[in-house]
């Protein structure tokens, strides 16, 4: 890991049983043996990790929640994996390592306390945070000024997919790009679902395979017009996704019981003994 002749150079593989030291130096030369040697973490991409870094994201905030110290190790573990592994890959590719990641992130955090770091003098964590955002307001007007562009949803906050199509709406329809009404939203959604099935329709399995980028486009086109409709009702999709999936969690963990009481397993049942069971649970959710 280091720059020779301004080339950045990945960190080497180092042969044999790894240590386990706790340092950082032998984790990365452990994730550089990974890349090497093993098909799954050779076959990654920069991109084909954004889900597994967005996952660990949320495990974390579940472990801290729980307070269970070995869970929240291994889950800050796996958030720092997936750092090192896009690191790793950056440096293959010859544009930055770690420690250019790291010197960012340093100089960043000096930046953005100068009530720390300078004679500046801040009162309270809410001047705290006014400062912190009048300093990101001038870092991104440096940015423009290099000659990054800077468009109107660029202000659209990171988070999961539902958060963001929720946000960037937000912002467009603030723009005026909206329909008044909700019936808008419900067109789109209807048009959206009936080319996501025109691209379905007759299609064999390995059509469906071959054409699979143009059907993730389409399905997220649905996705995305249903978060409209959300939006328009003045609901949080995410929260409203969530609830679903705990809602199914708890139906289908009613059906494991159930099967359970009379000494069978879900994998001895078939759908139409789960379904039976699935209404019973919508019974049961809703009975005082």
């Amino acid at each position: 890991m280091s720059i020779v002749d301004n080339k950045i150079k990945a960190p080497a593989p180092v042969p044999g049983l790894p240590e386990i030291s706790g340092q950082f130096e032998d984790l990365l030369a452990l994730m550089a043996r990974l890349r090497a040697d093993c098909p799954w973490d050779k076959k990654q991409t920069n991109h084909s990790l954004i889900p597994y870094a967005i996952e660990e994201a949320y495990e974390l905030g579940a472990a801290v929640q729980s307070d269970d110290d070995e869970d929240i190790k291994g889950e800050l573990g796996d958030v720092l994996l997936q750092v090192v592994f896009h690191c790793q890959m950056y440096a293959e590719q010859g544009r930055f390592d770690i420690s250019d990641v790291i010197a960012t992130l340093q100089e960043k955090l000096v930046r953005r306390h100068p009530h720390v770091f300078e004679a500046e003098t801040l009162k309270d964590d809410v001047a705290v945070r006014e400062r912190w955002d009048e300093i990101k307001a001038e870092e991104k007007r440096a940015r423009v000024a290099r000659g990054k562009p800077q468009r109107r949803l660029d202000e659209v906050k990171a988070g999961s997919a539902l958060m963001q199509a929720q946000d960037v709406q937000k912002q467009a329809s603030k723009l005026g790009f909206d329909w008044e009404g909700i019936s808008g939203a419900f067109d789109k959604l209807d048009e959206e679902v009936s080319e996501l099935k025109a691209e379905l329709a007759n299609k064999s399995e390995a059509d469906i395979k071959a054409n699979i980028k143009e059907i993730e486009k389409e399905l997220g086109d649905c996705m995305f017009a249903l978060v409209n409709v959300a939006r328009k009702l003045n609901l949080d999709a995410e929260t409203a996704t969530l609830t679903c999936v705990h809602k199914f969690k708890s139906r289908f963990g009613y059906i494991e019981e159930q099967l359970e009481a009379v000494g069978k397993r879900l994998e001895d049942s078939d759908i139409t003994e789960m379904d039976i069971l699935w209404e019973a649970a919508k019974c049961h959710e809703r009975s005082p």
